[in-house]
């Protein structure tokens, strides 16, 4: 693989490898050559067991390599780099897979034969849905011990497919594992052999004695890859046969069959693991000179619309009779019959629709065997070529035709593996046609669904050639508006794709304001591009073609003109800490939710010792909701709120139950569609959830081109209702602080159009929003319902990352959007129309299993409240119970940390090294949500001092189920407290007389939740007798009994931290 000019292999970089990798999944590393000039670049990765393999490598075109390989066994993989014949700095490099997921919950449930035929695909299933991360991994060696060519395919409800083709007979040994570890029966051997295959040699019928059959022969149109396709006969008996597949080179096969057996038999044929249609043929044997009528053919059993379906009929010594035929289906069929002049007359129709026509076959006016018989005709014709030429349309014929395609979607398989949606449409000839960007040169396959299924003949192979693919560097950009402009007026340029080849073009623009961009095609090659920001100063222009910069990009464009007058309008608000709630009493959560149900309303709590209990939901009015729950328990609860399954805004809420500690600013959450965006003269609604914080002031500015009408409802139980009213479209800052200090997230954004106008008039439909997979597309379709106007969309990733997503028009006023979701998770859908959100957007779509739940996680730790500066702090995220999902932790403050995270049985533990002294944030998301609690914030002292500037420290974890059968406590560190505030009195204390009752008192007050513990230990063990007594109030009163002379330690903690004074010393006379 040829880089760049020269040959300096110590200026070759190497990364993304990290010294541990989970087993089983990819490992993308990158390889930077663009400093080190032109020679060859050679990658090799060792296995631990010493064999070597090559990673896939894709050349940039920028002068680095992307390279990925899977570690499927646990150990060290060494990656050796060679640069001009010699090793790059740090080559070979060492990285020790690791095992990943739980392999004992894999169940192989299909294809563990012992014995199987040459020659034939083999498909091994195994069920890994149970296993956590990971993936399934094969080895598969052959006699002579070498690895042999399989297909792993994952199907994306957690069950993998192993597919493989044995070309000779032997002995194999297969070893399938996960996350680098065994299955369960994964590691045996197997015996491949040429007589293991139902006999099917023969070609004709060689002799007329009784028990002989005639072959049987189907043509049948499949798709474009031979090695996808599989078959199984199914015979009376109940016993399975393999027939032999011949490709016909057109994107059909021939199966053929030799019988053993009379009656009816089954055909099953796959094709990439799934049936095809018509799929199983059903068909009648009976045996040559039976001395009965017979039929037999392919017409029989299946066809293809406008095509012509035959069969034969053999009468010879049958006798005298009369023979009849009869079709009868979706079309009319003209049958014709042809006498062979041999006893045997050949029968063939032409069916014009699809579907099952019943052929009765009598003779001497009855049915003969096997009649009637069912042939199930299916559409399209068989697959051809496609290929893309220099400077022809992206319009690219499937050769299929599809009567409905708003429920189609697809999505194209580059030669290295990645898949991207492309858009379908009908063509004028009525053909299925696809609209896609090439990035890599070879083969590509596209796979076109319904409902999760392939149609006819997908997926479809198409070429693309090196001068297909595009070119930024030819891209051309021109116009005054890439050098300067003025706010609040359209400023423009012109972008010239003309020789610049097959490629999508990608704008942005980014600066001091939101600045509408608008791209008009003038059809030859060229677009114009407009855009108006609203303040003056510095913006960025971003331009890319075939995803990359074109030349000059991006571009630095200076803004003038006058700000825009800004109008702030302001409320202050006390907030008074309220009340203590107890073991018993009714506790109260208000929430006010619009575009909710109260049918599709459940809410939960969990308790500090992980009991789950469901929360009464009572709707008040409109789209405002009661939550309530009675604790058994004192401490930090988590109250879940969804709708239909899934998380509102701000849920999981913390909820204390006894005295709240260690409150600010970094507990008050606010949420609600207020906060995202609005419309002109209507009402916009948040919620501000301040009762974790204490007391303090809350402060709300809504500021923005025009005055807010704010309304404020403090619903007296620690969360509030707010409600603003702009009459000016623009975007407006909403800020929100307490005791002075922003809120997390605040000052928020927020977008408001002019009234919306006909948005309101569009629907959805065909939307799912749970059960989709990552890596394969989705759609809706969005019906206009006679509104006029340009429809854009987007979908927001749990992570934060922003795709635009793919709109199609696949009838007047019916609009598809398509995209393909790459995390699990909460994703959001924007739909807009003419720039505003119509109804119901953003849609709230769940990628994946959901059983990734936030409110089931719980954090605690004293790196989560205090610390040191250059000690390390420690924090524990529990996952048990709470599914599988992303964690990320985000630690914020004055200093850069390094931080570290390992997996425990309970779930993670993170370290921390704080070297400033100050406040740190620490940020807990699961499946793109806060955890109940988050942000927490953690108070470091110590010497040090920061920067100035905010530094910041991230990890995201891909978690496993963790599952626990029995309710356990995982730690007394979840409980908020703080053992110095405990103060103790008595004589009690400091000394004690042999059998005589002494006694001291212990006050908890101020010192937060906590369990107390209490143990004495003397000359010769504990002592007799100790009774702990709360007296209310946070008091407690101790007594205890001793009955040996000498000096005793009395121990008395509050949580795991001993109080002042703690251990005592106790002289016993």
């Amino acid at each position: 693989m040829k880089i760049l000019p020269g040959a300096d292999p110590s200026k070759v970089k190497v990364t993304g490898l990290t010294p541990q990798t989970p087993a089983s999944l990819p490992v993308v590393f990158t390889i930077d050559t663009r400093q080190a000039g032109d020679a060859d670049l050679q990658c090799m990765v060792q296995r631990p067991d010493g064999t070597k393999i090559r990673p896939v490598m894709q050349d940039n075109g920028d002068g680095t390599v992307t390279c990925v390989y899977t570690p499927e066994d646990l150990g060290v993989y060494s990656i050796d780099v060679l640069f001009a014949g010699q090793d790059v700095p740090g080559a070979p490099f060492a990285v020790k897979a690791v095992p990943t997921g739980d392999a004992s919950k894999c169940q192989i449930t299909d294809g563990k034969d012992k014995v199987v035929p040459v020659n034939k695909e083999t498909i091994i299933e195994v069920d890994a849905a149970q296993a956590g991360v990971g993936k399934v991994t094969c080895r598969i060696r052959g006699i002579d011990g070498t690895d042999i060519d399989i297909d792993i395919i994952e199907k994306g409800d957690g069950t993998f497919s192993i597919s493989f083709l044995p070309m000779y007979a032997g002995e194999y040994t297969i070893e399938i594992k996960f996350g680098g570890q065994t299955v369960p029966g994964g590691d045996y051997t197997i015996e491949v052999g040429d007589d293991l295959i139902v006999p099917d040699s023969v070609d004709g019928v060689h002799a007329a004695g009784p028990g002989l059959f005639q072959p049987v022969d189907f043509c049948i149109p499949v798709g474009p890859i031979f090695n996808f396709v599989s078959a199984y006969v199914k015979m009376p008996s109940g016993k399975k046969a393999y027939p032999k597949i011949q490709d016909n080179k057109d994107g059909s096969v021939t199966v053929r069959y030799q019988p053993t057996e009379t009656g009816l038999h089954e055909l099953h044929v796959q094709y990439n693991n799934e049936p095809i249609d018509g799929s199983p043929f059903k068909f009648h044997v009976d045996a040559v000179n039976s001395g009965y009528v017979t039929a037999y053919g392919p017409g029989l059993s299946h066809g293809i619309v406008n095509e012509r379906c035959e069969f034969t009929i053999n009468t010879k010594d049958a006798g005298a009779g009369g023979l009849s035929l009869a079709i009868e289906g979706p079309s009319k069929t003209e049958i014709q019959c042809k006498d062979n002049d041999d006893g045997t007359c050949t029968v063939s129709y032409v069916p014009t629709s699809p579907g099952e026509y019943v052929i009765t076959v009598k003779f001497a006016d009855k049915n003969i065997a096997g009649s009637p018989f069912t042939a199930k005709i299916t559409p399209g014709e068989p697959k051809k070529r496609a290929q893309i030429s220099v400077g022809s349309s992206s319009e690219v014929s499937l050769k299929v035709t599809e009567a409905d395609i708003s429920n189609l979607t697809a999505s194209i398989k580059s030669p290295t593996g990645r898949t991207e949606p492309c858009i379908l449409k009908r063509l004028s000839n009525g053909h299925l046609g696809i609209t896609f960007t090439p990035h890599e040169t070879g083969e590509h396959l596209v796979n076109v669904y319904r409902n999760g299924a392939h149609i006819a003949n997908s997926p479809f192979k198409i070429m693309v050639g090196e001068t297909e693919i595009g070119n930024a560097g030819k891209v051309k950009c021109y116009g005054k508006g890439l050098e300067s402009g003025m706010a609040n007026q359209v400023n423009e340029f012109v972008v010239d794709t003309r020789e610049a080849g097959y490629g999508g073009m990608s704008l942005s623009i980014e600066g001091p304001s939101k600045a509408d961009i608008e791209c008009h095609d003038n059809e030859d090659g060229t677009c114009r591009v407009t855009y108006k920001p609203t303040e003056p100063g510095t913006y960025i222009i971003n331009i890319k073609f075939a995803d990359e910069h074109v030349t000059g990009s991006p571009y630095t464009v200076k803004i003038g003109g006058e700000a825009s007058a800004k109008i702030t309008e302001r409320i202050t608000r006390h907030k008074e800490a309220v009340d203590v709630t107890h073991v018993g009493s009714e506790c109260e959560l208000s929430l006010k939710i619009p575009g909710t149900s109260p049918f599709d309303m459940t809410a939960s709590v969990k308790s500090p010792s992980g009991v789950t209990e469901l929360c009464d939901v009572n709707n008040l009015d409109d789209c405002h909701y009661s939550i309530k729950f009675v604790p058994k328990e004192m401490g930090v609860h988590t109250v879940s709120v969804k709708h239909r399954d899934m998380h509102i805004p701000g849920s999981p809420f913390q909820f204390t139950v006894g005295p709240i500690t260690g409150g600010g600013s970094h507990q008050v959450h606010a949420n609600g569609p207020g906060l995202e965006r609005g419309e002109v003269n209507q009402p916009c609604d948040f919620n501000i959830y301040t009762r974790e914080a204490g007391a303090g002031g809350l402060a709300i500015a809504v500021e923005g081109p025009s005055k807010a009408e704010i309304d404020f409802s403090d619903r007296k139980d620690g969360s509030c209702g707010v409600t603003y009213k702009v009459t000016e479209p623009g975007e407006y800052l909403v800020s929100i602080k307490f005791n002075d200090e922003h809120i997390p997230d605040s000052p928020f954004r927020v977008p408001i159009s002019q009234s919306i106008g006909d948005a309101k008039k569009l629907s959805i439909n065909a939307l799912q929003d749970k059960g989709l997979q990552v890596g394969k597309p989705a759609a809706f379709v969005v019906n206009f319902n006679g509104a006029k106007g340009r429809l854009s969309a987007r979908v927001v990733a749990p992570s934060g990352a922003e795709d635009e997503a793919l709109i199609q028009e696949i009838d007047d006023g019916q609009y598809a959007v398509r995209f393909i979701p790459r995390e699990n998770g909460l994703h959001l859908v924007h739909v807009l129309f003419d720039g505003c959100h119509i109804q119901g957007s953003p849609f709230r779509i769940m990628v994946g299993r959901v059983d990734a739940d936030p409110g089931a996680v719980t954090a605690y730790g004293a790196g989560l409240k205090t610390g040191r500066t250059g000690q390390l702090s420690k924090f524990i995220v529990n996952t048990v119970n709470a599914g599988a999902g992303a964690l990320a932790v985000t630690v914020e403050g004055p200093s850069k940390v390094k931080l570290d995270c390992k997996e425990i049985s309970e779930g993670y533990e993170f370290t921390y090294t704080p070297n400033a002294a100050g406040d740190y944030l620490i940020t807990i998301r699961y499946a793109g949500v806060h955890i109940a609690g988050s942000p927490f914030k953690a108070r470091v002292e110590g010497p040090g001092r920061g920067s100035g500037l905010q530094e910041q420290a991230s990890v995201v974890v891909e978690t496993v189920t963790k599952t626990s059968t029995t309710t356990k406590f995982s730690g007394i560190q979840r409980f908020s407290s703080d053992a110095s505030k405990v103060t103790c009195k008595g004589n009690g204390l400091q000394n004690a007389f042999r059998n005589k009752q002494s006694t001291f008192t212990v006050d908890t007050t101020g010192a937060g939740n906590n369990i107390l513990y209490i143990g004495m230990m003397g000359p010769k063990g504990p002592c007799e007798e100790l009774t702990v007594k709360h007296e209310g109030t946070n008091r407690y009163s101790v007594n205890y009994i001793v009955k040996e002379i000498g000096t005793y330690m009395l121990i008395v903690r509050w949580g795991d931290q001993d109080i002042p004074g703690s251990p005592f010393s106790v002289e016993c006379q």
